[in-house]
């Protein structure tokens, strides 16, 4: 739904302005802050105190074979004759003992062959029982390293790769410092290979000049800085099952702040690639942003909702709701296109909901998957400039659509006028819908018949006579089937026989949330102009991906 707020947007890229006065704005990547101890990889006493030995090797370019870009946009055209380069050296169990052995102290020697050039530094550690006084058991390790002029870094033969991602394994930029957490609970004896690919730049600029590292360190901090800050909620029980569901002690800690309105969260699991991470809207900005567990948030996509040249009459052009498909493919509620899209492995986008009858949607809010795969969506006008009374508005309703796996869009309802949150009982019979409407603040229940038609519409819970302005946004579920709902004062909690457990308020008023973390028990909540969380002791549901051995999400 819309803010009513108009804060100005001044999002660090590592995070947010700390809420403590005393803390300065944060830029590095993180850890952040000062490191417990540090370990200099291009000294002799660092290399070693982690038993490490640098092995050095050019890069050669060489002729290869591929293939012209396909209709399925990959190489699967026609045979082409290309480049490469030689040796992939990246993977964990590849073989350098034949490479040269160079020392520590030399790293800043200028090397490779100049101009258009690349090469390879590698190293294996080990990590020790104590640096110094520091015990490095239980601790979080960064490696940092700054190559003159770009890096990529592999760890342990990988190199995860995703959109918006601000450095890391990845290019960070000119002679900046390429930061990786290696692990957050080090043991000590273990072992972490390392490979730094050394690119001479500017490239466009046909570099004069060598590549070199001008410094590589290991950090070990004993408790690295995520939070914010965290704050007691205020916790309103209305029935004992409450506290069955909320610990007595459960505090909302922010995560990031200085966002314009967010929503549309959701949480994309790890993988063999990486670790998981949550993904949020932001439509009065037209961006979706990435909250990782080490507290970094990065642009995943700017533009996420509207391109057009009008976007100055809108509130909100962007993306707003957030899932991911049985494939894991991220699918988008797009306010100013007025449709849903779905992110494809190639990062390419495939439309799958912009009219109805030949007219346009008002722009969808909210979005669930059926285990079947299909989607169902509600589509209030409140992307548009002048919401109900939008010129641009086309259809005479606002609906709650389906979209069934073979691609047909189908009304299933119209009975409220804001529809907003939607969510699915755990055994899929209902579908709950929650409307936003200060006249009417209800929570409807449908059943869900075989072929995906609703029917037997009811109201579920209401809330009009609640105080407060606000009316009903986000939704979510758990697994024993209580709702949270976005309403006055704060997450409503509901059973799933419609009574009221109790009600958490935090420092800003939550509008939609997202089951996060591995057990997919903590409560990930998009809080006006901040991203909070708190740890429930209930899971949720989530959608629900076909095993894959990598993040679908795209890596562009």
């Amino acid at each position: 739904m819309q803010t009513k707020s108009a804060f100005a947007i001044t999002l660090i890229f590592a995070t947010a302005l700390f809420s403590n006065p005393a803390h300065s704005q944060v830029v590095q990547d993180p850890p952040f802050g000062k490191p417990d101890a540090v370990v200099d990889l291009a000294t002799d006493e660092g290399a070693r105190i982690v038993d490490g030995t640098w092995r050095y090797h050019d890069v050669s370019i060489v002729p290869a074979d591929f293939r012209t870009v396909g209709a399925d946009l990959k190489p699967s055209g026609s045979p082409i004759k290309t480049l490469d380069y030689e040796p992939h050296a990246g993977g964990r169990e590849f073989d350098d003992t034949q490479w040269e052995q160079i020392k520590p102290t030399s790293l800043d020697q200028r090397r490779s062959t100049g101009k258009v050039c690349f090469n390879w530094y590698r190293i294996n550690i080990t990590i020790p029982e104590k640096i110094g006084s520091l015990e490095t058991k239980g601790s979080t390790v960064a490696f940092e390293v700054v190559v003159d002029d770009y890096a990529e870094v592999w760890v342990d033969g990988k190199l995860p790769r995703v959109p918006g991602q601000p450095g890391g394994p990845t290019v960070k930029g000119f002679n900046a410092p390429n930061r990786i957490i290696l692990t957050r609970n080090a043991q000590p004896g273990q072992h972490i290979q390392l490979a730094v690919f050394g690119i001479n730049g500017p490239i466009s600029h046909s570099p004069e000049n060598f590549i070199w590292i001008k410094s590589a360190t290991l950090d070990f901090y004993k408790s690295p800085r995520v939070v914010l800050s965290a704050t007691n909620p205020q916790l309103i029980p209305n029935d004992p099952a409450f506290d069955r569901i909320v610990p007595a002690h459960a505090k909302i800690e922010k995560l990031a702040g200085g966002f314009q309105f967010t929503e549309g969260p959701i949480w994309v699991p790890k993988s063999a690639e990486g670790e998981g991470y949550l993904l949020f809207s932001d439509p009065n900005n037209n961006v979706i942003y990435r909250w990782t567990q080490d507290g970094q948030v990065s642009i995943y996509m700017t533009k996420s909702g509207y391109r057009g040249i009008d976007i100055g009459e809108y509130g909100q052009p962007g993306s707003n709701g957030l899932t991911l498909d049985r494939e894991g493919r991220l699918t988008i509620n797009q306010h100013g296109n007025r449709r849903v899209v779905r992110m494809e492995k190639n990062g390419q986008f495939t439309e799958l909901a912009d009219r109805y009858q030949g007219k346009r949607l008002n722009s969808p809010n909210d979005l669930v998957y059926k285990s079947d795969g299909a989607l169902y969506f509600t589509d209030p006008p409140f992307g548009l400039p002048k919401f109900f009374d939008d010129p641009r508005k086309e259809l005479p309703y606002s609906g709650v659509f389906r979209v069934s796996p073979e691609g047909t869009v189908r009304l299933v309802s119209t009975d409220l006028k804001g529809p907003n949150g939607i969510a699915f009982s755990p055994d899929e019979k209902y579908l709950y819908v929650d409307n936003w409407d200060t006249d009417k603040k209800v929570v409807m229940r449908y059943t869900v018949e075989p072929d995906g038609t609703l029917t037997h519409g009811q109201v579920f819970f209401d809330m009009t006579g609640a105080p407060g302005e606000d009316a009903l946004d986000g939704m979510k579920v758990d697994v024993e089937g209580n709702l949270y709902v976005s309403g006055p004062g704060g997450v409503w909690i509901l059973s799933s026989e419609g009574k009221h457990l109790g009600t958490i308020s935090g420092p800003e008023h939550p509008h939609n949330f997202a089951w996060g973390d591995d057990d997919g028990k903590t409560l990930y909540l998009c809080a006006q102009t901040g991203l909070y969380r708190i740890r429930l002791n209930i899971q949720g549901i989530r959608p629900e991906a076909i095993p894959r051995s990598r993040n679908l999400v795209p890596a562009l």
